[in-house]
């Protein structure tokens, strides 16, 4: 793989750097979320640039505002256990997936099934760790049984659905706006307005980093294809501003400045504004524009966009989770060093689900070929084929 990753490698090795990417990404933002960048300086004595402990060090069980999760010292968190959930998905069903995926797939998952929860440090059930955006999923679905293409109404409208879509841009490489479309559909059991949107133009972006050629700006310009609203002035006003810098340090508050009109959120993310997370065509989740504007600023290089995203702070778990998985996909490579301690830590094999999702992948890909043949042939038979001899 290329350092700048210039969309160079194999499916598979799309796939690996995409998950793996996000995972690292993710555990290296964890112990800092919430956090601004001049806190997270005076915190680390300067800026972050690998794995760092707790916030509250050895008092994290019981600090607040992040207990009683363990985030820091290589433990992955929410991200990493939805996007690695969706892909059991995929590899239970086989095929594209749907909002009724999520609720007779994706909920049953969360709901029954005890996995190794690295911020619990033990064993427990998906549903005791996502957070309460993701509970509305099992409260609407399986208590409420609500139609599953409605049932993302009335959550809170944030980055939950698109932080674990880069499977549905992986299933889609190299095809944004297929990726989109899926993703749309299936994030409408979650979210919606700006937060299902979201969804879709992530599962794009990951989608377009899978294109033999792609580069970060080749992915911005697949997602102001797709996006629509406040999540495409987003992208462009903030990837307007990142083109400008090739340091992400100079580019932070740059790029808070100019998301700053879109998000809901206010400048205390822990102290959210009366209008937080509601629906509007006019606002964009902040995570999404920030993690391609940190592509752009990093020219597509792993740990140029991860540390960058860790070090913006606020939901930067987040942001870092979808700057891995696009630089990752691009070709980027992944440090090893992160990702053996991040899968040391977490007791979690990063590779297994890349595996996976690529063998589902590929049959994927078979059948929508066969799909495809069959309708253009009845196409032709509709059409009329012309007389011969």
């Amino acid at each position: 793989m290329t350092p700048k990753g210039e969309g160079t490698g194999t499916l598979d090795e799309r796939i690996t750097g995409a998950l793996v990417g996000a995972a690292v990404g993710d555990a290296l933002g964890g112990p800092v979320e919430g956090y601004s960048p001049e806190q997270i300086t005076e915190r680390h004595g300067g800026r972050v640039h690998g794995v760092v402990g707790p916030w509250n060090g050895d008092d994290w069980p019981t600090a607040r505002p992040v207990a009683p999760y363990h985030k820091g010292d290589g433990h992955v968190t929410d991200d990493t256990l939805m996007t690695h959930a969706l892909v059991r998905v995929y590899a239970t069903v086989r095929d594209h997936l749907d909002a009724y995926a999520v609720a007779e797939h994706l909920v049953p998952d969360l709901m029954t099934t005890p996995r190794w929860i690295p911020e619990l440090e033990a064993e427990a059930l998906p549903l005791q760790r996502i957070f309460l955006a993701e509970k509305w999923m099992v409260a609407r679905l399986h208590y409420g049984h609500v139609d599953p293409r409605e049932a993302g109404a009335g959550n809170i409208v944030n980055c939950g659905a698109a932080m674990y879509m880069a499977p549905v841009g992986l299933v889609n490489a190299a095809n944004p706006a297929g990726a989109y479309a899926e993703a749309l559909d299936i994030a409408g059991a979650h979210q919606s307005s700006y937060g299902r949107e979201a969804a879709g133009v992530f599962a794009a972006a990951v989608a377009a980093a899978c294109s033999p050629g792609a580069t970060p700006r080749s992915v911005v310009d697949a997602c102001l294809a797709l996006a629509k609203d406040g999540t495409r002035a987003a992208v462009e006003a903030v990837c307007e501003v990142a083109s400008r810098y090739t340091d992400f340090e100079s580019a932070l508050v740059p790029l808070r400045r100019a998301v700053a009109p879109f998000d809901t959120v206010g400048p205390d993310y822990r102290s959210p504004s009366l209008g937080a997370r509601r629906p509007s065509r006019l606002h964009s989740i902040e995570e999404l524009p920030v993690a391609l504007g940190m592509l752009l600023v990093s020219g597509g290089e792993f740990r140029h966009a991860v540390l960058g995203s860790v070090n913006y702070g606020r939901d930067c778990d987040s942001i870092a989770t979808m700057a891995g998985a696009l630089s990752g996909a691009l070709g980027s490579e992944v440090p090893h060093d992160w990702a053996k301690t991040v899968a040391e830590s977490s007791r979690l094999d990063l590779d297994a689900p890349a595996r996976t999702l690529a063998g589902v992948t590929r049959e994927i890909f078979d059948r929508d070929v066969r799909r495809r043949r069959a309708h253009e042939a009845a196409y032709a038979a509709l059409a009329g084929a012309p007389c011969s001899g």
